[in-house]
């Protein structure tokens, strides 16, 4: 199979594409610059563009299986009030685009990254985590992973929105545990390193179709 992985250059990105790449896929990617990015592996393909431009996307997608969005409202820092480097409707015009694409090319496999506090999930968070949703400028990515998980709904693709817990940086193996309505509670961590073998593992698996888990750490 051959994936695109989009924001392949970012945190979670980065892992995605190796744990593909290990595991025998072959991986297009599509990052901003091709000069700002060196392929790590041969069986990775660059291709220069952005998600919300419907040519590059389209010149990416051609040829793919399926693909993983890992794209996220990203800031200048990770201070929850730091101003945002990404165009607010960024997630919601990169998968609308998406969507279109995957119809015509008729990709019909579509994982994106999420957020545990997205939709009916925000009831489950702890007090201080909705408030910080609420008042500062992590808003606008719950926002638009809403507006995300809405598309996917009405596409017709068999989709899947994963909604990890608090990202961390580790990277070891660790259990995950995948919850729906707080059934089981899920944890309050899940590193990057273990969301993306998760992605990976489900990629195939029928039984995550059309689906919106929460994940977590055991």
């Amino acid at each position: 199979m051959r994936l695109l992985i989009l924001g392949g250059t970012g945190r979670t990105g980065k892992l995605l594409v190796e744990e593909a790449v290990k595991r025998g896929y072959l991986v297009n990617v599509l990052v901003r610059e091709k000069k700002h990015y060196s392929s790590p592996s041969l069986f990775i393909s660059v291709f220069e563009g952005l998600p919300t431009h419907k040519a590059d996307l389209a010149g990416a997608m051609l040829g793919c299986d399926a693909v993983i969005n890992a794209l996220n409202i990203s800031r200048t820092s990770d201070f929850p009030w730091a101003k945002l480097r990404t165009p607010k409707k960024f997630l919601s015009l990169s998968m609308e685009n998406e969507i279109a694409i995957a119809r015509l090319q008729h990709i019909d496999r579509i994982i994106t990254i999420s957020a545990w506090g997205v939709n009916e999930t925000k009831k489950e968070l702890p007090f201080w985590f909705k408030w910080l949703i609420d008042y500062s400028n992590i808003s606008y990515a719950y926002a638009e992973h809403e507006a995300q998980e809405q598309l996917l709904l009405i596409s017709g693709l068999k989709w899947t929105a994963v909604r990890p817990v608090i990202l961390t940086n580790f990277k070891k193996d660790q259990p995950v545990t995948v919850s729906y309505n707080k059934f089981p509670s899920p944890g309050l961590f899940i590193s990057r390193y273990n969301v993306a073998k998760f992605i990976v593992d489900i990629l195939e698996d029928p039984e995550f179709y059309q689906k919106q888990p929460t994940i977590s750490e055991s």
